[in-house]
């Protein structure tokens, strides 16, 4: 699954950690979910989708 994470991180200037506090994962989450190694769970994509303001089809693609 592709997503926009760093993207619209970058767009915030958040970094990894700043986004990782909001959601309430790890950094190391953060960092896996947007170099495509781990997709998210159902409710951790409502929540990213919560703290972008964006619906999660805007924000996740199928490969």
């Amino acid at each position: 699954m592709n997503n926009r994470l760093k993207v619209l991180r970058a767009e915030r200037d958040w970094s990894q950690a700043d986004l990782a506090q909001a959601l309430g994962v790890s950094r190391q989450t953060v960092n896996a979910l947007e170099t495509g190694r781990y997709d998210p769970s159902l409710p951790l994509a409502f929540k990213i989708a919560r703290v972008f303001g964006q619906p999660i089809e805007a924000i996740f693609t199928e490969d």
